[in-house]
């Protein structure tokens, strides 16, 4: 199956239902630098960051591992539960006298379902434009925190058809079988450099993976975020996308 690369599919990829890959409970902590030959200033919020870890299930609530309107996530399995914020925009336009069919604070619980079939195996090679896969490399480990990590390349494929390789080293013994958090990779990730362009680049390194201290308390979603019927999600995306081009025009 090819995959469309978007923003939502290397962030936010989600879906549901498998057997544990293995019953590894703790937190995974790492620490995020920037490691371009152009430095970037890394915020204080972001420069820790940590995944809690119940067998199939994982939560965070780490800028890194986010998109910009999400505060946190949960997954179980192969289905996520995120809790995105959209008041700042919402807001925004209604001061604009800007109007929508939604009324509410804009604190949002989206969740999303899928099938395991829905992720390539590892046999399946897409090079089209706009599309990538990964390469689980054989034979190459290394230690991080304490754990010996695989290698694995995501190629991606730009419109012209070129190749930004991006490696990431990662553990098949910590969470789900596959990770929707990332994209669907076969592990916990430990290890990875990400792009930024212009020479700029940042790293998330695991430092420390913490065993048994992780409760049921721990995967609960925070308060104060509603939930909205899919039909109602449907009408604020079209709406908030017409208030983005009416916005753009002036």
């Amino acid at each position: 199956m090819k995959k469309i690369l978007t923003l939502a599919t290397a962030l936010l990829m989600t879906v549901g239902g498998i057997m544990a890959q293995n019953s590894f409970k703790g937190i995974v902590k790492y620490k995020v630098e920037s490691t371009g030959e152009v430095d970037m200033p890394i915020p204080e919020e972001v420069r820790v960051a940590e995944i809690k870890v119940s067998g199939n299930d994982m939560f965070t609530k780490s800028p890194i591992f986010l998109g910009g309107m999400t505060e946190a996530m949960l997954v179980q399995n192969l289905t996520s539960t995120s809790c995105q914020n959209l008041s700042m925009y919402l807001n925004y336009f209604r001061s604009q006298d800007i109007e929508f069919t939604y009324q509410g604070s804009g604190k949002i619980l989206v969740k999303n379902t899928a099938k395991e079939s829905d992720f390539d195996s590892v046999d399946i090679v897409d090079t089209e434009p706009g599309h990538f896969y990964y390469e689980y490399v054989p034979g190459e480990t290394k230690q991080i925190a304490g754990v010996t990590a695989k290698k694995m390349v995501r190629h991606t494929y730009d419109e012209e058809g070129v190749d930004h390789p991006m490696t990431m080293w990662y553990s098949d013994e910590i969470g789900p079988k596959i990770n929707i958090l990332f994209g669907g990779i076969k592990g916990m990730p430990l290890e990875c450099t990400i792009d930024a362009g212009e020479g700029k680049a940042i790293t998330y390194t695991a430092t420390e993976i913490v065993q048994g201290k992780v409760k049921e308390v721990d995967f609960l979603l925070p308060d104060g975020y509603e939930t909205l019927s899919e039909e109602e999600m449907e009408t604020l995306g079209s709406e908030l996308n017409d208030a983005i081009e009416l916005m753009s025009e002036e």
